[in-house]
């Protein structure tokens, strides 16, 4: 058997810069990817299918109600990204030579779902990434990001991971240096947002919306300078969503009383985080919002 981790993201700054022809949104933004991850596990078959399941674990210690309520719908058929990985290449390069081979991929799911913070593109990456060493395809990770941007914008960006800027659609990507120590406080209020509603609202809200400093904050994080990042953090697509969801909001303000550096949410939400340069404090914060009920998936991790 093998296993693969699927890291998590968040954006620490998010701009919308235009929209191409096919109606894709054009963007910039620096991403960081988390020390939370979802695993990915990958067996060989002798028959010809690919088959997705959620683990024994998720289910075993939840309930399978519960694993639904708390992580949402998780598709495990052709509409599963993993899924749409796992043909991609089977199609294009295993049943080519090997027409009874198949795969069996158990996901253990702990990123949020529905949430800013790409759990379905990071579990496509890794199913990129699993299933090229399981079946020795040996493909390059630039080749596996060129096939991965036609099935998600964010996949290319979580298979490079790290520290990066995006641009483009998210598959125009630079490394970054790695971003200071600090520690990131992660919180998922219990509502989830449609990534496609939040981009509509932004085209109606476009004429209203300040924009971030994305050149600042990548000096920023080239300087070494952790209070520069978080000053220059802004996401445009919060307009949309914290105007419905307050939620939002609350999350940001007890994060930065309690000594955040900054608090913003990711992606297009409802995640929000906080940069804290003590653990200590980051813990606190957390204990405090799970008391005040106003997450149901919170976290103390660091950058990888």
């Amino acid at each position: 058997m093998l296993e693969k981790k699927a890291y998590a993201k968040v954006n620490l700054s998010l701009d919308i810069v235009g929209r191409r022809e096919d109606g894709y949104h054009l963007v910039r933004m620096v991403m960081q990817s988390l020390d939370i991850f979802d695993v990915l596990s990958f067996e060989k078959l002798n028959t010809p299918e690919i088959v997705v399941l959620l683990s024994e674990t998720n289910v075993a210690n939840e309930g399978s109600a519960m694993v639904a309520d708390k992580l949402g719908t998780v598709p495990l058929d052709e509409n599963n990204l993993i899924y749409k990985v796992a043909k991609l290449l089977f199609d294009k390069y295993i049943w080519t030579r090997d027409k009874s081979a198949g795969v069996k991929i158990t996901l253990t799911k702990n990123i949020p779902i529905a949430a800013g913070m790409a759990g379905g593109s990071s579990d496509a990456a890794a199913a990129f990434r699993g299933i090229n060493e399981l079946y020795e395809l040996n493909l390059l990770d630039k080749e596996l990001m060129e096939m991965g941007v036609t099935l998600g914008a964010d996949i290319p960006y979580c298979i490079m991971g790290g520290t990066a800027l995006s641009e483009g659609i998210g598959e125009v990507l630079t490394k970054l240096p790695d971003m200071p120590k600090c520690y990131y406080l992660v919180a998922k209020p219990p509502i989830s947002v449609s990534t496609g509603e939040a981009y509509g609202g932004y085209d109606r809200l476009e004429e209203a919306v300040r924009h971030p400093d994305v050149d600042g904050q990548v000096d920023a994080i080239y300087a070494g300078n952790l209070q520069g990042v978080t000053d220059k953090f802004l996401n445009v697509l919060e307009y949309v969503t914290a105007e419905n969801h307050k939620e939002i909001g609350e999350l940001e303000r007890i994060m930065m009383e309690g000594g955040a550096l900054n608090a913003m949410m990711s992606g297009s939400g409802p995640t929000v985080f906080g940069i804290f340069e003590e653990k200590e404090s980051a813990e606190a914060v957390k204990e405090d919002i799970i008391a005040k009920d106003l997450a149901n998936q919170v976290f103390v991790t660091e950058a990888v």
